[in-house]
């Protein structure tokens, strides 16, 4: 799969589409989720065309690594979500509802949560 240049992340990033914006690094932009599914929903988006986590863990710098990560970490703490807790969630492809073709973690918090995923 390539990376699609026109994707809802890609347009976000170029500025065509607005975002709430919470935080900006150099290797990361977060912002509110236009369809929350909790209280915070936010999302982190690497500033690198990565379609996946597989693609990005593959491909990415250390640099660009590293500071997505640390911009996760930041967000979460700049949301005051460490101390009661937080989920973060990634989807890869089909089976795991993958909607956009960007690596993107989503943060929820500031609700219980429940459990992982449904039984089967």
């Amino acid at each position: 799969m390539t990376y699609d240049d026109n994707n809802i992340f890609a347009k976000i990033l170029r500025a065509e589409i607005p975002c709430k914006k919470i935080y900006e690094s150099e290797h990361a932009l977060a912002f509110h989720d236009i369809n929350p599914q909790a209280k915070i929903h936010i999302l982190v988006i690497p500033k690198g065309k990565y379609i996946s986590f597989a693609d990005f863990s593959k491909n990415a710098s250390k640099d660009e690594i590293e500071g997505f990560f640390k911009a996760v970490g930041k967000v979460a703490e700049n949301q005051n979500l460490v101390d009661d807790g937080y989920r973060l969630l990634t989807n890869h492809g089909v089976n795991a509802g993958q909607e956009v073709p960007h690596f993107h973690i989503h943060i929820f918090g500031k609700q219980p949560l429940g459990p992982m995923i449904s039984k089967i």
